[in-house]
């Protein structure tokens, strides 16, 4: 059980132990999940509202985040623009060579 579902009961006047003979702890869930969820968007819209973040802590942020991604080393991408380079140069010359052969084609079958 979260923080927020303890709060939600407490503010019910409900108290949630295990121990309590007779208290049936799953309908208490489900009806506080229930509860929980069709507030959640407004609850959200307010937070929203009512904090925002500053430019200067969003550009601080996306700092701390790019350091945490993996870069490729000069290595390795060389070899990933090599590979892609290879693979662009090939699949061209595929399709100009299919176009080439389909043109050939029709404007063979149309001449006579």
């Amino acid at each position: 059980m979260n923080r927020e579902t303890k709060r939600m009961m407490e503010r019910r006047g409900r108290r949630q132990d295990a121990d309590v003979p007779g208290e049936d702890a799953a309908d208490d869930d489900r009806e506080l999940a229930t509860v929980a969820l069709a507030s959640a968007p407004t609850r959200s819209r307010e937070r929203a509202s009512r904090h925002r973040t500053t430019p200067m802590q969003f550009a601080r942020e996306i700092r701390e985040e790019l350091r945490q991604v993996a870069w490729p080393t000069r290595i390795e991408m060389v070899n990933y623009s090599t590979i892609v380079l290879v693979t662009l140069i090939v699949m061209t010359a595929l399709i100009f060579l299919l176009n080439f052969a389909f043109g050939k084609g029709v404007i063979f079958m149309f001449q006579k």
